[in-house]
């Protein structure tokens, strides 16, 4: 790990800074001014750099705003008197982490700095997934069979049906499919039947003669011809109408096509992609689509999970749009509080990545501050929907909170002895019904911020439990708990469960 900076003219702020660092296990560099870390900042890089504002040899502001020229994701700490605060607003106004008032506790300082180096390594880690700039992001398993599929059709030029929901990112898996195709070198076409109106699909798909009907003035070429040794992609085919998908299958069946008002057939190489969010089987019942095209076009039927059934690849879609947006726009980064990305997770996401990707643009653009909270998502994504974990409890009042019911169930299990933990689960039924009612109460009497409320009341009867049976171990709790150490510190400091 690189070193931490410490930019200060107070050799006594530096020296206090470097041994409570030292101690804290953290590599640690001290400047006693802005001009010798910028300095040093042309040849090397710190993990996280704190620094004063106002000194004697220039300004903390404009070593912020060099620094993050040359580095833009490096966490900056600015450390300021309670006189400073409207310096300290200009500090975020120009991308700081977080600003340190002096003066300060020494222990709550590190942890502020562990906090930020944490950023910094998952920062950079975002940073190489995107600089390896991957057609589509994806951890989970269900994710992984997609890579796979395209892996496996990578020597192959067959018709592929992508079916999903709206807004899956059926155009980025065609994509990637003609990428690593044999007919990678040649052009991919795409075209959205829907989006077109029927008068005007045939000319767009065949390409018209001159003088074919009113307005063509001159021969057009259509996407078929302009895909000619690469590959069509036809997206949202099952709103292709029953006439145009007549002439689709003579495609796919014999390899020739005519324009609009031609007579020579013209002989096509390309290889059709389609994709649709529609039951293709079930509007061939219907009459609706043409079964034969179906069977045509069905060859290879590749489908396209939806977000809520990769919920897990959420933060690492989440980091890497607003990365983008931030780098669309030319401005630093937005960061996502773990509350808001526990929040997002949970989040059914009707509109899937498409609907991801507008979130991150609105958070890039409205977000009042730099690390998002669950208080400034947009209204529509503060409370979690029906596919999500808690939105709407049943009428009633009455019965212990979610965190007494938590208690009262530790202690049963306390009672029951250590056999008792290893080996009893506690069955959901018995305690979703109970937190259902104190969100419909919570509700009723119009609390604000419904779930940072339960969410609090959660943690803390969750860390409050793990800190007993640990006899208050705080290492040995985050461990039992799966979080880390610096995590459960900052978790006890903000819920006030200090003794």
């Amino acid at each position: 790990m690189k070193p931490i900076w410490i930019v200060d003219d107070d050799q006594s702020i530096r020296w206090v800074l470097e041994k409570a660092l030292s101690r804290a296990n953290l590599p640690v560099r001290s400047f006693a001014g802005p001009r010798e870390a910028a300095a040093a900042m042309e040849t090397e890089s710190p993990q996280v750099l704190v620094s004063d504002i106002r000194m004697a040899g220039g300004s903390g502001l404009e070593l912020l705003q060099t620094a993050k020229q040359r580095y833009p994701g490096l966490p900056v700490i600015i450390m300021t008197a309670f006189s400073d605060l409207d310096s300290a607003v200009s500090a975020f106004q120009s991308g700081a982490f977080e600003y340190l008032a002096k003066p300060f506790d020494v222990d709550r300082a590190v942890e502020l700095i562990m906090r930020a180096v944490e950023e910094s390594l998952r920062e950079a880690t975002v940073d190489e997934r995107l600089a390896e700039e991957p057609e589509i992001l994806g951890q989970a398993s269900a994710m992984q069979d997609v890579f796979r599929a395209i892996g496996r059709l990578s020597h192959s030029s067959a018709t592929v049906l992508i079916t999903g929901e709206s807004g899956s990112g059926k155009e980025l898996v065609a994509r990637a499919l003609h990428r690593h195709s044999p007919r990678a070198a040649g052009p991919f076409i795409a075209l959205n039947t829907a989006a077109i109106p029927k008068d005007l699909l045939e000319s767009e798909l065949f390409g018209h003669e001159r003088g074919a009907f009113t307005g063509a003035q001159a021969t057009r070429r259509g996407r078929f011809e302009q895909a000619e040794n690469g590959t069509l992609f036809l997206d949202e085919i099952g709103d292709m109408p029953l006439d145009l998908q007549t002439r689709l299958l003579r495609v796919l069946s014999d390899g020739n096509y005519y324009r609009v008002g031609g007579h020579s057939p013209i002989k096509a190489n390309v290889r059709v992609i389609a994709a649709t969010h529609q039951n293709l089987e079930e509007r061939a019942r219907q009459g609706l689509f043409r079964e034969d095209l179906y069977h045509r076009l069905n060859v290879i039927r590749l489908r396209l999970p939806s977000l809520r059934e990769r919920s897990e690849d959420i933060p690492l879609l989440l980091r890497h749009f607003l990365q983008k947006s931030a780098q669309d726009l030319g401005v630093e980064p937005k960061r996502i509080s773990d509350a808001a990305l526990a929040h997002l997770t949970r989040f059914p996401f009707p509109g899937n990545v498409r609907q991801l990707e507008n979130l991150s643009n609105w958070l890039t653009v409205m977000a009042p501050a730099q690390t998002v909270e669950i208080k400034d998502l947009p209204p529509e994504f503060q409370t979690v929907g029906a596919a999500g974990v808690v939105a709407q409890g049943p009428q009633g009042a009455g019965g212990p909170t979610a965190p007494e019911a938590a208690a009262g169930e530790a202690a049963a299990t306390q009672a029951g002895g250590a056999g008792a933990r290893g080996g009893m689960a506690l069955d959901a039924g018995q305690w979703e019904p109970t937190l259902r009612r104190e969100v419909a109460r919570l509700l009723r009497t119009a609390t604000p911020d419904v779930m940072d409320v339960l969410l609090r009341r959660f943690e803390s009867a969750v860390i409050n439990e793990a800190l007993d049976f640990t006899r208050g171990r705080k290492v040995e709790a985050a461990t039992r708990l799966g979080i880390g150490r610096n995590t459960i510190t900052r978790k006890i400091q903000e819920l006030g469960l200090e003794s």
